[in-house]
């Protein structure tokens, strides 16, 4: 469907953004080199959305939306190569450098068709990673100005085989929520614990019992994960602290998982406390839904794949979290995984050594075409 000369453009683009990452909210650059190009090409952009958001829009009446992620991570790069990351502690570890340069080489091409009594919107949203650029822009009332009938968005996969794509039915990825659990208590020094109530000790049973709430109070058969991810108390070396913080992550599908969870931390936490003579309060912030599939959507999204020459698979969900869930909660649609492996190193999402297969770009690019023409 491209040629040589386009795809050797489009990863040209994807180099660029690689080599100037910028965080959540802080995609100045990003949105600014997105928009010059849409423009070029004849699109309606409109910026400002969720800050550093840019939506295009060619044609009236229905149509679809396709949503890129674009910033990247706080992470330190250690690759060497030509296009590396030329800002220090910013990467983008998660291939969303990869994700904008295939929309956009679709973007082109969708620019040439006659769209007359139908419409194609293009998301390129910020703020993926942990602060929620996609709740953002849906308050800020995304689908209101820009309405649409339907939403996709793609993601590079590096443990799925090149050539391959998922669009589940129904579960992609868990919901999330972070919690703290501070206790409090009274200091003592090291030598007479019996004389105060030993938050640490508390806290070590608590990273212990946390974990293992899943396995008791839900279904063998739900999905369901609790991480203790960090874990801070006390500052001298004589002295049972009066303080002790715990934070961590839930997971989850159902909402009826996500209430025997909290509760049961809850419990927990509130009994701990007591036996060790402390007292814990539980906070719970920053939650994402579960990422669900329309089965209608994510079914032609497996048929139009087929049609390019990709393989279709069903495979578990990840208890992974994506924030594209709160686009799927006001319009139908599918997030699809993309195989992108590498067949000689493959570091995974996330790691300080990722960098986004450009052998898939052409591949997600035609998906995205063939979606968006096939509506």
């Amino acid at each position: 469907m491209f040629s040589e000369a386009e795809l050797a453009e489009a990863v040209a683009w994807r180099h660029d953004f690689h080599r100037h990452p910028e965080l959540a909210f802080e995609e100045v650059r990003t949105s600014r080199k997105i928009s010059q190009l849409l423009s070029g090409w004849g699109w309606s952009v409109y910026g400002g959305l969720a800050r550093t958001g840019v939506v295009a829009r060619l044609g009236q009446g229905p149509g679809i939306a396709l949503r890129a992620d674009m910033d990247a991570l706080p992470i330190n790069e250690v690759s060497t190569f030509e296009h590396r990351s030329t800002i220090p502690g910013r990467m983008h570890a998660c291939g969303h450098d990869g994700h904008v340069a295939m929309l956009l080489l679709a973007a082109r091409r969708l620019a040439e068709i006659d769209w007359k009594d139908r419409s194609i919107t293009l998301i390129f949203q910020p703020a993926e990673e942990n602060e929620g650029g996609a709740r953002a822009m849906v308050r800020e009332g995304l689908f209101k100005k820009f309405p649409c009938e339907a939403v996709y968005a793609i993601h590079n996969w590096p443990g799925l085989d090149v050539g391959k794509l998922v669009a589940n039915d129904d579960r992609m990825m868990a919901a999330f929520s972070l919690f703290r659990v501070v206790l409090t208590g009274q200091s003592c020094h090291a030598a007479m614990p019996n004389q105060g109530s030993d938050v640490l000790a508390a806290a070590g049973r608590l990273v212990a019992m946390l974990q293992e709430v899943p396995t008791r109070r839900l279904s063998p058969h739900e999905s369901a994960v609790v991480s203790i991810t960090q874990l801070h108390g006390g500052q001298a070396f004589n002295v049972c602290p009066d303080r002790a913080e715990l934070v961590g992550t839930l997971r989850w599908f159902g909402e009826e998982g996500r209430g025997l969870l909290t509760q049961a931390l809850e419990e927990v936490s509130n009994g701990v406390a007591l036996a060790h003579g402390c007292e814990a309060a539980i906070h719970f912030e920053n939650s994402y839904p579960a990422t669900i599939n329309s089965a209608i959507h994510a079914r032609l999204v497996c048929s139009i794949a087929e049609k390019t020459g990709l393989q279709p698979i069903q495979a578990p969900p990840s208890m992974a979290s994506e924030d594209f869930s709160f686009m799927l909660n006001e319009l139908p649609g599918a997030y699809i995984w993309l195989g992108a492996a590498k067949s000689d190193q493959n570091p995974m999402l996330h790691a300080p050594n990722f960098d986004f297969n450009d052998s898939v770009l052409a591949q997600g690019a035609e998906l995205w075409v063939r979606l968006a023409t096939q509506l």
